[in-house]
């Protein structure tokens, strides 16, 4: 039913379900404000689902002289492992070294930089390694002889959007997915929205009208249509969108260490131990004139990264060997650099709060490693327009799943499986690593494995399907298989389908699941 328009209003409406919009959403709700989050789609369905998998620093960045972008990313790394190390954990990098790209004093002074620049607790330091001796050199050309090894971190980035939103929800924030902003009118101290609900399929059910004090425009490579057709404000800066694309094949190494591999055209590219069974490779920067919703990879782009990982390894990675890909466009603040690996990747908030007319925050840039402190500086832009009084809260907050003794997924694995004996250990460790202290909630009615219900398709029961739904706003076997989980990897077209009819069974049960 539509929302009468003179029942209280939100004081902020968050346009954009992406690692952005959802961790405004979480912070604000933190504070107390009455906070709604809308996204068109399924949270993390666009960008924020088609990263590198990441929380790093940027050691590439350090030379365009992004140290302040760099420090900034350095200082989140450790506070995100702490609050969600069920997602996120540590990952040694590998850089073999290439004396015709890069002179080794080069990296070591890059290195030295990366170690010190941000205070580390977690993350051991870099040094240099002989790859004759270390294991990562198995895999590699036996000319690369001579390599350094440093400290990032690795993250479920979907699950991490989905996190947010979900602590959001239970801080007292209504998160709406598969809603679109259709309209907005500004007034003296309040916008008047007008939302359309959409079916799975984009097909528009119903339209509902709010009011919130202030909006949010957190809709990555849409934030200039938001701007300019939707809210019909004018905007001082833009985006740049460039297309990051990545390819995964089978395990291509044994070892638990990442590669970062350097180009003779000066690009670096990742390839990391993926899923347990595979190697994800990427990733490339393309500048990018479509429709954000319909990026693909392309031919050359496959070619490109299979050529770049084959320039290492001792057999060769061609196109046969890929097993999926993805792709995304990253939302860049536009500057005037002719190379999308040189565009900035920190980010800038547009505040628009004329004494007479309701505040409009705009999100244009920015990066996942450091999204907690763009929604610290989006709510402190925000302190005066709205009176908002609570401080900063989120740094050492978990998010849900991760409020563990120590920020280690593999003790909570053990606690697990000790207190759920029955649960199969590779299910036992999968729950830990997606749902971490969640896991209690999925199964809080189980008492063996027959109460997990029906096998669905692999190792994916009709409890967890469940649990996704109730929770975490799961409504097509895409939400599950490829961005809360990864089972898409495992169990292939027909699991796929499995899962779909599980949804269509649910739907003609429940109609309303549709639109929800």
């Amino acid at each position: 039913m539509p929302t009468d328009p003179t029942l209280a209003p939100y004081d902020l409406l968050v346009v954009g379900g992406g690692i952005n919009g959802a961790g405004i959403a979480r912070d604000a709700a933190g504070r107390g404000l009455r906070v709604m989050l809308v996204e068109q789609d399924d949270l993390a369905s666009h960008t924020s689902s088609a990263s590198t998998k990441l929380i790093h620093g940027g050691l590439r960045y350090l030379e365009y002289y992004e140290f302040g972008l760099v420090r900034k990313a350095l200082q989140e790394r450790e506070v995100l492992l702490r609050a969600a190390p069920h997602i996120m954990w540590p990952l040694r990098f590998v850089m073999p070294h290439m004396p015709n790209l890069r002179p080794a004093w080069l990296i070591r002074a890059g290195l030295f930089l990366y170690d010190h620049l941000a205070r580390r607790e977690i993350l051991p330091g870099s040094r240099g390694i002989d790859l004759r001796q270390h294991a990562a050199g198995a895999p590699l050309r036996r000319d690369i002889t001579r390599g350094f090894v440093y400290s990032d971190g690795w993250v479920q980035d979907a699950r991490l959007v989905v996190l947010n939103a979900q602590d959001a929800a239970e801080r007292g924030a209504t998160v709406l997915t598969r809603t679109r902003l259709a309209g907005a009118e500004r007034g003296e101290h309040m916008w008047t929205a007008e939302l359309a609900s959409l079916t799975t399929d984009g097909t528009e059910t119903s339209r509902q009208t709010v009011r919130a004090r202030a909006i949010v425009n957190a809709a990555g490579p849409w934030v200039g249509h938001l701007l300019g057709d939707v809210l019909r404000q004018p905007a001082t800066h833009s985006v740049r969108m460039v297309k990051g694309s990545h390819i995964v094949t089978r395990k291509l190494f044994d070892h638990d260490h990442a590669y970062i591999f350097q180009n003779p055209d000066k690009r670096i590219i990742f390839a990391i131990p993926y899923e347990r069974d595979f190697t994800l490779i990427g990733t490339t920067d393309i500048e990018y004139h479509g429709d954000p919703a319909k990026v693909a990879i392309n031919d050359d782009e496959i070619a490109y990264l299979c050529k770049s990982a084959s320039d290492y390894f001792t057999k060769p990675v061609v196109p046969t060997d890929v097993v999926w890909t993805y792709a995304g466009v990253r939302p860049l603040l536009e500057e005037e650099v002719s190379n999308p690996s040189a565009v900035t990747r920190d980010y800038t908030l547009e505040l628009d709060a004329p004494a007479t007319r309701a505040p409009l925050l705009s999100v244009f840039g920015g990066k996942i490693t450091t999204y907690r402190r763009l929604a610290e500086e989006a709510l402190s832009r925000l302190h005066a327009p709205l009176g908002i009084k609570q401080g900063d809260w989120t740094a050492g907050a978990p998010l849900p799943g991760g409020d563990m003794p120590e920020p280690d997924a593999g003790a909570f694995e053990v606690s697990l499986r000790a207190q759920v004996p029955w649960l199969p250990e590779a299910l036992a460790h999968r729950y830990a690593r997606t749902y971490g202290t969640r896991t209690h909630v999925l199964l809080a009615d189980a008492r063996s494995l027959n109460d997990l219900g029906e096998r669905v398709c692999g190792d994916l029961f009709e409890a967890e399907l469940r649990y996704l739904v109730q929770y975490e706003w799961a409504r097509t076997a895409q939400d599950v298989l490829w961005r809360r989980t990864k089972l898409g990897l495992h169990v292939g077209k027909e699991g796929e389908a499995s899962v779909l009819r599980w949804f269509e069974r649910q739907t003609e049960n429940t109609p309303e699941l549709a639109t929800r």
